[in-house]
C-alpha cells in the first residue's frame, strides 16, 4: 500500500487500484515517510473503508486530533454494539462517537461534566444500547484513568441509536422525548405500569420509534384503510379512545395529522401492551 496523504505520524490514507480510499492506522506508521512511499505492513493496526465521501473526509480531519488509543477504543465499542444488538450501524458513527468521547475526555480534564437530561428515558426505552454504553464507559475509565459518569453511557447509547435509525443526534433526542410522551399518555389513560421486559412492550417501543420518525419527517403510511380501522375501533374501544388522545396531542404539539392507517396500528399496539 502506497501513501496518498499523511494525516499524522499514526494515520495515513491510501488509494487502492480501483480508486477506493482506505484510512490506515498504526503507531509510527508515517514517521519520516512521504507521499507515494510504501507502508510498513507490520505497523498496520487498523484499516477503515468509509463509503460516504463526506463521512470519510470528516473522519480524516478528526483523526488528526484523536489519539490512536482512543480510536482503538471507539472501534471496540462499535464492534461490541454491532455484535450484541445484531443491527447494522450507519458508518457516520465512527465520526460522531469518536468526536463525542474525545470531547468528553477533554471536558473531564477541565472538570466540566455535562448532565444527560434524557438519562432516565434512555435507560427505560433503549436498555440494550444503554448496556453497551455502560460497558464502554467502564473500559474508557480503565484505559484513560478517568471517571466518566453514567450520563456518558447514555450519550454513547444515543449515538448508537442514531446510527441504528440513520438519524442525526438532535433528531434522536427529539424522537426519544416523543416516545416518552406517548408512553405517558397511554400509562395515564389506563392507569397501568408496563411489563417492560415483555415482547409486546418491545414491539410497542419499536413501532413508536418508526412512528416518531414519520411524524418528524411529515410522512405517512401510503394506505389509509378506513374499513379496517372502524372494525378495530369497535373491537378495542378503550385503546381507540387512547389513540384519539394521542392524535389530538400530536396535532396540537407537532401539527401532524394522523391517518386512519396510523391510528389502526397504534390502537393494535396499545391493546396488546395494555391487556397482554
Amino acid at each position: 500500500m502506497k501513501i496518498d496523504k499523511i494525516l499524522n505520524n499514526n494515520v495515513v490514507s491510501v488509494l487502492q487500484d480501483d480508486g477506493t480510499e482506505l484510512v490506515v492506522m498504526g503507531r509510527g506508521l508515517a514517521f519520516q515517510k512521504k507521499r507515494g512511499q510504501e507502508i510498513a505492513e507490520d505497523k498496520v493496526e487498523k484499516i477503515f473503508s468509509l463509503k460516504d465521501k463526506k463521512t470519510s473526509d470528516n473522519f480524516k480531519m478528526l483523526l488528526r486530533e484523536v489519539p490512536l488509543e482512543l480510536m482503538n477504543e471507539v472501534e471496540e465499542i462499535i464492534n461490541d454494539a454491532t455484535k450484541n444488538l445484531n443491527k447494522k450501524l450507519n458508518e457516520n458513527i465512527y465520526v460522531s462517537l469518536t468526536d463525542h468521547i474525545n470531547f468528553a475526555l477533554e471536558r473531564y480534564q477541565k472538570g466540566a461534566a455535562i448532565k444527560n437530561a434524557l438519562l432516565w428515558e434512555i435507560k427505560q426505552l433503549y436498555k440494550e444500547e444503554f448496556k453497551v454504553g455502560l460497558k464502554a464507559i467502564k473500559k474508557i475509565n480503565e484505559r484513560f484513568h478517568v471517571a466518566l459518569p453514567e450520563d456518558e453511557a447514555g450519550f454513547i447509547a444515543i449515538h448508537i441509536i442514531n446510527a441504528e435509525m440513520n438519524e442525526d443526534v438532535s433528531n434522536t433526542i427529539n424522537i426519544t422525548k416523543f416516545i416518552q410522551q406517548i408512553i405517558n399518555i397511554v400509562k395515564y389513560h389506563f392507569n397501568v405500569e408496563f411489563a417492560e421486559e415483555s415482547l409486546n412492550y418491545f414491539r410497542f417501543i419499536t413501532h413508536l420509534k418508526f412512528f416518531a420518525q414519520r411524524v418528524f419527517k411529515g410522512t405517512h403510511y401510503e394506505n389509509d384503510d378506513d374499513y379496517l380501522y372502524i372494525m378495530i375501533k369497535q373491537k378495542h374501544k378503550e385503546a381507540a379512545q387512547c389513540t384519539e388522545k394521542i392524535k389530538n396531542y400530536i396535532k396540537h404539539q407537532y401539527n401532524h395529522d394522523l391517518t386512519n392507517e396510523e391510528m389502526l396500528y397504534l390502537t393494535i399496539h396499545i391493546e396488546r401492551v395494555v391487556n397482554r
